[in-house]
């Protein structure tokens, strides 16, 4: 079992980031693959969490150890499977996660894509008082030394639709927000990817 990868991001797609060492490009999915974006061809560590299934060998990826072990609580719960997990972590805010499920707020824990009543409230009767031993973390995100151009601002904003789809929200719900994106205007696909997921917890 793998517990974690250095290497470099060589590739960059909506669903997973491919990470290369020693000659072998691993493909990692991650919450918010365009975090990465500033990474490009730099050496990163990377938390892994192997799932294997008669079809397949994933790789889910962390930006640290506080956020895999929070991964692993959540898909201990059953009804949250490893993308659906990965669809809760992608909002970075895990302190508002831990205090929904402390709190008992199954409303805000609904608003995650694939994430029903039943399952909100079986996520608070499991992960109840066991989440209080993870800290809140982020993964800093270089800046661009220049602000993109109107091209490059478009493609951002495709990409983090993209991500989205990916994460598993529906067209109906992307096109409610979209609007709300393109008023922002000139950010980088992870910059609208984070704010596009606030968007939707607001709901």
């Amino acid at each position: 079992m793998y517990e974690y990868i250095i290497g470099k991001v060589t590739f960059i797609s909506p669903y997973y980031i491919v990470v290369e060492t020693n000659g072998i490009g691993y493909q990692i999915s991650v919450g918010n693959p365009y975090r990465y974006s500033g990474k490009t061809d730099q050496q990163i560590k990377i938390y892994v969490h192997q799932v294997i299934r008669e079809d397949a060998h994933s790789l889910y990826g962390f930006g640290d150890l506080d956020e895999k072990q929070l991964f692993l609580k959540l898909i201990s719960v059953s009804g949250i499977g490893p993308k659906s997990g990965l669809a809760i972590m992608a909002s970075e805010d895990h302190g508002g996660l831990i205090n929904a499920i402390e709190s008992e707020d199954a409303a805000y824990l609904t608003k995650f894509p694939g994430v029903g009543k039943k399952t909100a409230q079986q996520m608070v009767l499991d992960l109840k008082g066991k989440l209080g031993e993870l800290e809140t973390s982020e993964v800093a995100v270089e800046a661009m030394a220049k602000t993109p151009s109107n091209q490059a601002a478009n493609q951002s904003l495709t990409e983090a639709l993209e991500a989205l789809s990916a994460l598993g929200y529906s067209d109906k719900e992307i096109k409610r927000i979209t609007p709300k994106l393109e008023e922002l205007g000139g950010q980088q696909t992870d910059e609208y990817l984070r704010n596009a997921l606030k968007f939707m917890m607001k709901r």
